[in-house]
């Protein structure tokens, strides 16, 4: 599950893809209607996989916790946000046992399962882990391997014509 690109806008129903960037801003598309909004700096915009879930040890990166809810649900909807908040707590207690109940609101309860239910209705949420990014290793290159390159005839004289012509006019 990816929520690199799936954004929260304050006071704007739903949840968003981020689609480009612009100079004052950026334009988003609804996940509910699919309407595109563009979006000023000024708003106050949360990207999902910068959330993170208080527990009683650390915290829990959201899409952890929707991973966590997929392998329950076995990727299919969860319980309804709209449920009362004994059942919402109980079953989110069963998601993320170690939750901080202090700290996690029945409220943050509801936008988890909000979020995750309207992600798994377009199909964006997946049990399993996500693969690790393969980074770009900064070790210098061993000249064996370079390959050496044909440089074409007409280009080498074509050069060396330019170099002659600067020396001559200095």
């Amino acid at each position: 599950m990816n929520l690199e690109k799936i954004l929260a806008i304050s006071g704007k129903p739903g949840l968003y893809a981020l689609k480009i960037q612009t100079r004052t801003g950026f334009v988003a598309e609804s996940l509910l209607d699919g309407k595109k909004i563009t979006v000023g700096l000024r708003s106050n915009v949360s990207l999902l996989s910068e959330i993170s879930i208080y527990t009683h040890d650390a915290e829990k990166p959201l899409a952890e916790v929707m991973r966590n809810i997929a392998a329950k649900e076995n990727n299919g909807p969860a319980l309804s946000h709209k449920e009362d908040n004994m059942q919402l707590v109980a079953y989110f207690k069963q998601i993320l046992p170690d939750y901080d109940a202090d700290r996690v609101y029945p409220s943050d309860i509801k936008k988890v399962l909000n979020w995750y239910n309207m992600l798994q209705a377009r199909g964006l949420v997946s049990k399993e882990e996500p693969l690790p990014q393969i980074e770009a290793t900064s070790e210098p290159v061993a000249e064996e391997t370079v390959a050496e390159v044909a440089i074409p005839e007409k280009v080498k004289t074509a050069k060396t014509a330019v170099k002659k012509a600067k020396t001559k006019k200095e």
